[in-house]
């Protein structure tokens, strides 16, 4: 099929790319002209794994071009995805601004009957909203449907997410456009549910705040495991096992970030706020994390007891492994932290340096992950790349002026650190 994405960010990009890869004809449309230009010219202006070659292989077949142009997207194609930001406000709210703006270009661009899908994340009612615009500002008053289509991807994991989905969820208002949404998605093999919209649109943020919930509920139970003498990680695996639970997002550590669990569940709150319910639970949610924060900052500073002009190395800067985003990081957070009480800081991500340096300009950036600890006081573990589970302990060790390390994501033994002789401090063990 002739496919638009409108945004080329982790979602667009990544969306786009992946229909491609099934033999679908696809325009990625971005408004950005570097950034177009860029992708022509064959540069990927986000790092996610697998993504570069899928870009260049379907560039090269044909299947996926680029354009700043929205017109030219939506005339050229049966179907358009709306895949454009929809950041937080400072209550909470949804700027859906981003939305509305597009809804008005491809309304101006319409000229024959097209499927028009929400693929960003969007609070309950907006399917409405940009049905009631367009049909506003279509000059040519051609039919149209408007679809939701939320994505479930995980940033660092987005290319096996969308090839091989969980579920697929079409939220439509008639059944007219429910074929050619199957058919889009056919080639994935995976379960297909058809709602009505705004239950399609519920289900996103229903999912990421239930995801953010068990994060937050793990980390609690690290707390009491810490005053208990228990370990987080046999509790996690003991109640994980139960199928009706998963061990999947059981993992403690520093809390959660990135550009979709925070700004999802403030949504979420202000949604059910707007229609008149108080969402309690998700705000304890909410506070969980926070708290989570501040006890690692705490057992820095009962450790080290004074930060100030204390030199502290600190690994990771991306909110997750194997993305360079660096929105909401909570390694991020904690850098901010410990620069406010006066820490200096050696710092090291594998792929989210570039972008950083202009949230933390006060640090030294280490291209060598094994060099961080030179000269310093203690090493802090921030984002559970998988690179960190090699650092080299001897070399680091002789490196510190003292062998401390803050593990925030647990990825070292407790007793074989003690063994080799560190003061280790993680989460819940």
């Amino acid at each position: 099929m002739k496919l638009t994405i409108i945004g080329t960010g982790y979602v667009g990009l990544v969306t786009g790319t992946c229909f491609a890869e099934v033999g679908h004809h696809v325009i990625c449309v971005d408004n950005d002209a570097a950034k177009v230009k860029m992708l022509q010219a064959g540069g990927i202006p986000i790092y996610e794994p697998g993504l570069d070659e899928l870009v260049k292989k379907n560039v090269a077949s044909g299947r996926l071009k680029f354009t700043a142009s929205t017109a030219e997207g939506v005339q050229n194609s049966d179907v358009i995805f709306i895949a454009v930001p929809t950041p937080p406000q400072p209550d909470g709210s949804v700027d859906l601004s981003y939305i509305e703006r597009v809804a008005r270009d491809i309304a101006a661009a319409m000229t024959s009957y097209k499927i028009v899908v929400d693929k960003s994340t969007v609070p309950v009612k907006t399917g409405e909203k940009v049905a009631e615009t367009i049909k506003r500002y279509c000059a040519a008053k051609v039919e149209f449907d408007v679809v939701s289509n939320p994505e479930f991807l995980r940033e660092g994991f987005a290319v096996g997410d969308l090839m091989k989905p969980d579920r697929i969820v079409i939220g439509v208002a008639s059944p007219r456009p429910a074929a050619a949404m199957k058919e889009i998605y056919t080639p994935f093999n995976a379960p297909i549910i058809v709602t009505d919209i705004n239950s399609a649109e519920l289900i996103k943020h229903a999912a990421n705040s239930f995801l953010a919930l068990k994060i937050s509920y793990i980390n609690a139970i690290a707390t009491v495991c810490e005053a208990a003498g228990a370990n987080v990680q046999e509790v996690a695996q003991g109640i994980g096992l139960d199928e009706r639970i998963g061990r999947r997002f059981l993992n403690a550590g520093i809390g959660f970030g990135g550009s979709c669990f925070p700004k999802d569940l403030s949504a979420f709150i202000k949604i059910a706020e707007q229609i008149g319910y108080d969402f309690k639970l998700l705000k304890e949610v909410q506070h969980i994390n926070a708290d989570q924060m501040d006890r690692f900052v705490k057992k820095i500073t009962d450790t080290l007891w004074v930060l100030k002009d204390k030199k502290i190395g600190v690994l990771g800067l991306a909110f997750k492994q194997n993305t360079d985003d660096v929105r909401s990081s909570p390694a991020i957070d904690l850098c901010q932290k410990l620069l406010k009480e006066g820490a200096m800081l050696r710092v090291h991500d594998p792929k989210a340096m570039d972008k950083t340096k202009a949230l933390l300009p006060n640090v030294t950036y280490v291209d060598d992950l094994n060099a961080v600890a030179e000269g310093c006081d203690a090493i802090v573990i921030a984002t559970e790349w998988d690179e960190f589970k090699q650092l080299d302990l001897a070399r680091a060790k002789k490196s510190l002026t003292h062998p401390i390390m803050f593990d925030g994501r647990n990825l070292f033994d407790p007793v074989e650190m003690e063994k080799l002789g560190w003061i280790y401090k993680s989460v819940g063990r």
